[in-house]
Formats: structure tokens, C-alpha cells, sequence
């Protein structure tokens, strides 16, 4: 018997399923939500993302992933800002099965706000996902920012530029590009 009482400890049989319902989730996605065990804390959440307009399947695969990882669905903001920012469900979902959604989230918003394409944003989170070093978005930014084009800064980053490194080049093309075309020429010649 007293293992049964230990199963018990995590369950959330009381949890209240209404504001998800009135959020317009499908009863299917529900019982599938009800099957995962979902907190009022994590139905908090997930109104959040229905009320984004974020699918029922999406929702349900995000908690999924949470679970997985021993832990809570507490990342609605994350998953919400990837979503105003254009990025896919799989896209979010790479991240979020890579347990990494409230800590790449920003960074990846960022980057597509520089206006890199998606196949650099692509490599550039998978990168970070990895664990390899990659220049933060920053430090792309403030390169982008003096002329460098999006295949230079991608080579920089794969030939291991840190952020320092980047910090170095970056102040010094500001600088060049900060003195170039002012027009000062030295006047030589003969005082009358």
C-alpha cells in the first residue's frame, strides 16, 4: 500500500481543465494533457499560448518535452516570443526538447531581428544547442552593424572568433568607419 501512496505524490487530480477549455483547446488535446498529469501552474501556461494562437498539438508536445526533462511546462514566454518572431513549431520544439527554450529564446529572437537569414539562424541556435562557441548576438549585431556581411561573421564564428575577438574587430571597424568620407584634407602649400 505505501507505494501507492508515493505514486500519488506528483499526481494533480484536481487540476481544473475549464480555462483551457474556454481558451478553445479541442477535448482530445485535453484528455492528452490529462494523460501527462498537467499542474494548475502549467494550465496557466498553456492559456497563455492558446490565447497566442498556439496550436493544441504544439502545446500538448511542449509539456511533453518539459516532462521528459523532469521538470514543469514553465516556459510560455519563451515558446510565445519564438512564435511572434516567425519561428516554426519544429523549430521551438528542437529547442524545447533540448531543454534549452528560456535560455535560447532571447538570444534567437535576437538574431532574427539583426535580419540574418534562417539557415544562419539555424545554425547559429544548433551551434548553441551543441554547446559550441558562438558569438553572441551582440557581438553579431555590433559586426553586422559595420558593414560585415552575413558570410563573414558566419565564417568568424566557425573559425572559433570569441566575443572579445569580436569586441576587438568591432571597435575598430566603428572607428574606421567613424573617420572614413569626413572630407579633412591637409591644405599644402605657400602662406601669403
Amino acid at each position: 500500500m505505501f507505494p501507492a501512496l508515493l505514486a500519488g505524490c506528483n499526481s494533480h487530480p484536481l487540476t481544473d481543465y475549464r480555462t483551457l477549455d474556454k481558451a478553445g483547446m479541442w477535448s482530445s488535446s485535453l484528455e492528452d494533457l490529462k494523460k501527462l498529469n498537467v499542474s494548475d501552474a502549467e494550465v496557466v501556461q498553456l492559456v497563455a499560448l492558446k490565447n497566442a494562437g498556439v496550436s493544441d498539438d504544439m502545446c500538448v508536445a511542449l509539456v511533453s518535452a518539459a516532462h521528459e526533462h523532469k521538470h514543469p511546462f514553465t516556459s510560455a514566454a519563451a515558446a510565445k516570443s519564438l512564435n511572434d518572431a516567425g519561428f516554426g513549431d519544429e523549430q521551438i520544439l528542437a529547442i524545447a526538447n533540448s531543454d534549452q527554450l528560456d535560455a535560447l529564446s532571447g538570444n534567437a529572437v535576437m538574431l532574427r531581428l539583426i535580419g540574418l537569414s534562417d539557415p544562419t539562424v539555424q545554425m547559429l541556435l544548433q551551434r548553441r544547442m551543441k554547446g559550441l562557441p558562438t558569438l553572441s548576438s551582440a557581438e553579431i549585431g555590433r559586426l553586422k552593424n559595420t558593414q560585415l556581411s552575413e558570410k563573414e561573421i558566419v565564417a568568424r564564428i566557425q573559425n572559433g572568433m570569441t566575443d572579445a575577438q569580436a569586441d576587438a574587430e568591432a571597435s575598430a571597424r566603428e572607428k574606421a568607419l567613424a573617420h572614413s568620407g569626413t572630407g579633412f584634407v591637409r591644405a599644402r602649400g605657400r602662406r601669403r
